[in-house]
Formats: structure tokens, sequence, C-alpha cells
């Protein structure tokens, strides 16, 4: 049954002076998840608890598995090709030359349907799910490189992880973030002469803007960062648009890595190299107070450090 079909007006998280107002139309308000999507789950999963997130919960029905980590979820679906799909694989199928990567991303937002039918009006084009029984449908729309935008309006006391999931015999549910850590953001690669487009795309449907051209945060400074808007000021999150370098004609769109904020980067990298993460230094992109960013793992797997106190990089 549909999650925003059946939840009321109480259920849903309170209206404020910024809802549903021109700086933040879908009244977003952060990050819920983001997906993998992989056909070596267990390989991911040792990567993800060398960065510090714990196997809390297990899907009930497919091979999806839940990692956390302060309120960074992450999502592992291995769900094999061929089975019935739900919100979480939806357009999804893997096989054994399908390589790890980003396959979605959810947007916490007050109510799930009103901001599914805004971004639609606005042009966004709609993913056609299909839930099992008990699963809920969870709203989406097309993203970069077959990617997939959900809208989640539970995520406080009951989550949408209550009904699709089932928690891990003995596990904390809440593991505390290793230094700190939150969602800074997310890298995306664009098409060449492609970020006025994406610009536009996600400015009309969520409200985010680019910031001015002297900030720049973390080391890999290149491309345009925009800001998207959130109820709760410290949700706030950043989205990296990189085009290819000059002369490289390279159309492929996809979401490429995860910002992870951090208050104290030389603190956070000391604490992830004790766990085995290593990272890049060379002479052009080395650890610093700023930033740091890891080796890629699994082909395509790479997390960013930011120097970042709670609040979307204010």
């Amino acid at each position: 049954m549909s999650d925003f079909l059946t939840k009321g007006d109480d259920a849903r998280e309170p209206l404020t002076p910024v809802f549903s107002d021109t700086a933040n139309p879908i009244g977003l308000n952060g990050i819920e998840f983001i997906e993998y999507i992989t056909p070596k789950p267990q390989a991911l999963g040792q990567v993800l608890e060398m960065m510090g997130f714990h196997p809390i919960a297990r899907h009930r029905s497919r091979e999806v598995q839940l990692y956390r980590q302060g309120d960074i979820n992450i999502v592992v679906n291995a769900h094999a090709a061929g089975q019935p799909r739900g919100p979480l694989s939806e357009g999804l199928e893997l096989d054994e030359q399908v390589q790890t990567r980003i396959g979605a991303v959810a947007f916490r937002v007050r109510d799930a349907r009103a901001a599914f039918d805004y971004v639609v009006d606005k042009g966004a084009w709609a993913v056609s799910t299909h839930p099992e029984v008990m699963e809920l449908n969870i709203p989406a729309i097309h993203g970069a490189g077959g990617s997939r935008i959900y809208f989640v309006d539970r995520y406080k006391e009951f989550s949408i992880y209550d009904v699709d999931f089932i928690p891990t015999p003995g596990v904390n549910q809440h593991p505390p973030a290793t230094t700190g850590m939150h969602f800074f953001g997310i890298v995306q690669y664009i098409g060449v002469d492609r970020s006025n487009d994406w610009i536009t795309f996600y400015q009309t449907l969520m409200g985010a803007q680019p910031i001015p051209t002297e900030q720049r945060f973390g080391i890999m400074p290149q491309g345009t960062l925009i800001q998207f808007p959130a109820v709760n000021p410290e949700a706030r999150f950043m989205m990296q648009l990189v085009e290819p370098p000059p002369n490289v004609m390279d159309s492929r769109e996809y979401l490429q890595r995860i910002g992870l904020g951090v208050p104290d980067v030389m603190a956070a990298v000391r604490e992830l190299r004790g766990q085995h993460i290593e990272f890049i230094e060379t002479p052009a992109t080395h650890t610093e107070v700023r930033g740091a960013i890891t080796k890629t793992y699994e082909q395509a797997v790479v997390f960013e450090l930011v120097q970042s106190v709670r609040g979307g990089g204010q």
C-alpha cells in the first residue's frame, strides 16, 4: 500500500515558514539514504564497515542491506536480475558485468506525494514502481544516468525501514557517527556544456541555488557547486556538477561519489586509516585540513571527506 496515500497530516513533518515557498518548494529536509547497486554486496559491505558504517537491517524479501552511522543511511542493493522489483531496485537489473555504482538518492520531504506531484508537474520524469505485498511505494523520478531520486516523508519516529526491513538481532540500530561524520553532498559527473541544464533542473524542481564561485570546499574544487535548501538548516547539502576536462568528449552522466562532512579532517583520516581505509596522496591531490579523498574501491566507490561543522557546509 502506498506510503503517501495512507499517511495523515498529523504524521507528517510540521509546517514551517520555508515549506512550499519559492526557497524550498517541496519542503526538502536533507538526504534520507544513498543507494548503491552492486553484484558484490559482501565486498562493498566490507568497505562500508571500514568507513564506520554498521549493517543494521536486511530487507524482508530482497537481497538489500541497510548500513548506518549517525543519521547517514546507505542501502546496498544486490537484488538479482529477473526477480520482482520494488522501489529500491526498480529498473536496476544486475549481472556479473555490472559494476558497483550509486543507483539512487532519497530526499527527505514533508509530504512525499505533494513533492512528487510538484516535480512531475514541473517536468520531471516519473518512475513506475511495482511494490510487492507489505512493501512501501516510494515515489521517484529519473535522475542522472539512470539513477533514481526518491521522496521520503517517514524519517522520524516511524521510518520507511520499519516497514521494509528486519532489524539485525542484537545490533544497535543507531550506531554513532565516526568522528562526527554527516552528509555533506553528492558529486555528479555530467556531459560537456551541461552545467546550465542541470542547474536549471535542480533549481526548478527543488529550489537549489549555485553558490558563489569563490566559495569552495574540500580538495576537489572543480565544477559548479549548488546548495539545496532544507527546513532544518543543518540538513542542507551540496551537489557538485563536474563536466569532463577540456578536449575530452565524455557524455556519461552519473552520481560519482558521496561527500561526507567531518569537523576535523585530519582526525577522521587517522581514525579511518586505523580501519584500513586508504587515501589518495599525490602532489596534486592529498590529505589536508580542508579535505581528503579515498582511493577507489570496487571499481567505482569513492568517499570524499570535507571539513564541515554540522550544517551542510556552513
